[in-house]
């Protein structure tokens, strides 16, 4: 059976972003590596790359994030809206969103607005908020309804 096993994330800075991922959102490194040319050049489709890479993990296990930093080649920096086709966002269930979001803004973050309860469909009466990493990516925190 298939198994999500994780999202990979450019970022520009590995540390900035494990300030972010590992010491505000909570997460465990796993591990982390140094890697260039080879087989990771070939699946990338980037001649001359080399990256340093972390993967994270809550608890250890589940689904992870893996942050890469590209040393080479050089890249741009691409920010998109929730319309655009291609937007993507990492979505974290948690039971602290306003503690955590106050972590994660202290360590680069930008909301895109105050957390929101959810006034329709199967998650009435839970909250949610968008924010941006220190590279752009999208975090969405959501609390469950109450039980």
């Amino acid at each position: 059976m298939p198994l999500l096993h994780h999202t990979g994330l450019t970022v520009s800075d590995l540390e900035r972003s494990l300030l972010f991922w590992r010491d505000a959102m909570g997460m465990d490194v796993l591990f982390q590596q140094e890697k260039a040319g080879g087989y990771l050049e070939a699946i990338v489709g980037e001649p001359g790359a080399h990256v340093r890479m972390a993967h994270l993990a809550f608890g250890g296990e589940g689904p992870r994030i893996e942050l890469f930093q590209y040393l080479a080649p050089s890249g741009g920096q691409h920010l998109s809206r929730p319309a655009d086709q291609g937007f993507a966002h990492v979505c974290v269930a948690c039971e602290d969103l306003d503690e955590r979001m106050k972590r994660l803004v202290a360590a680069g973050g930008t909301p895109f607005s105050e957390p929101v309860v959810i006034d329709t469909g199967v998650n009435r009466g839970g909250r949610g908020v968008y924010l941006r990493d220190p590279d752009g990516h999208v975090v969405e925190l959501f609390e469950r309804p109450p039980a």
